[in-house]
């Protein structure tokens, strides 16, 4: 019988590396239907890009093991090869906020066997300038904490624990001041959060991306936040993220598939969860259904 050839990407270090108590089971999941698998295992941040980049030919299926930002790397490399493939993904990280979006079971053998039982999925993926995400480009207040966390504090602190932390003072707050530029739109202010997403929800938190989110409908989700005057009008902003309240008037929604953005001063990116360098200009284009993912029959 000619087998099927599927590359295996772990990351050992996602989550509590809880993927070496279940690492042969799911190899033989594979195997069991009809894959020679070959394992591959990143070492230190870009290993994934450069695998899945420089790959050898004659793979059939890409599967990852790991948190948002591994497969982020995966799907950055796949765009670089131009070479494209289905891609079947294991959550392993801390929050997984992409694979509860597409329904990817937490239990790694269960998303496994979805994986060889399921089928793919279209799914829009977008450009930061010349880099590529999956599902978040943030900037500013939580950022530091909740995505800019080291990977063992991710490990000891659940992820509301690590977001409230930056919730504890307004003194220490930052803003920007900013212009955002879409369709035939531009906002422009002061701004101390902001998120362009392809997620149904974010550090773990649902619906904060707004309503109605589609994973293949050529728009991204942006969530703009202006400054509070106050601590009064910091908690009530919390509250109406948390709550996906539209009508609180620090806080702008809307979609769009093409946003320009501009700042007085270099601004602190996080792209899927990893650091995605300082920018004062940024193109964000979203790349309707670029990825092939594998998900769950229906």
């Amino acid at each position: 019988m000619i087998r099927k050839k599927l590359l295996f990407i772990i990351n050992p270090k996602a989550g509590k590396a809880q993927i070496k108590n279940h690492l042969l089971e799911i190899i033989d999941i594979f195997i069991k239907a009809g894959y020679e698998v070959t394992v591959c295992i990143t070492q230190e941040k870009g290993d994934a890009i450069r695998l899945v980049e420089k790959r050898e030919d004659g793979y059939e299926l890409l599967v990852c093991s790991g948190g948002d930002g591994t497969l982020d790397e995966v799907v950055t490399g796949m765009v670089k090869s131009r070479r494209s493939l289905p891609i079947g993904y294991i959550p392993a990280g801390s929050t997984n906020d992409f694979a509860n979006s597409l329904r990817i079971p937490k239990n790694m053998k269960k998303a496994a066997s979805a994986i060889v039982e399921g089928s793919p999925f279209a799914c829009d993926i977008a450009s930061f300038n010349r880099d590529i995400f999956v599902y978040v480009a943030a900037f500013g207040m939580f950022t530091d904490v909740s995505y800019g966390t080291d990977q063992e504090m991710k490990n000891v602190l659940g992820h509301m624990a690590y977001i409230l932390e930056g919730m504890k003072s307004l003194t220490a707050v930052k803003a920007y001041s900013m212009r955002f530029s879409y369709d035939d739109t531009v906002i422009e202010g002061s701004f101390l959060f902001g998120m362009i997403t392809n997620s149904v929800s974010v550090g773990g938190f649902k619906r904060i991306t707004g309503k109605n989110v589609e994973l293949n409908d050529g728009e991204l989700e942006v969530t703009l936040v202006r400054m509070p005057a106050s601590l009064a009008e910091l908690n009530q902003l919390i509250g109406a993220l948390m709550e996906n309240n539209h009508e609180n008037a620090l806080i702008s929604w809307f979609k769009t598939s093409r946003l320009q953005i501009e700042s007085e001063e270099e601004i602190a990116w996080t792209l899927d969860g990893e650091y995605g360098g300082s920018h004062r200009e940024v193109l964000i284009e979203d790349y309707k259904e670029a990825m092939q993912i594998m998900v769950p029959q229906k």
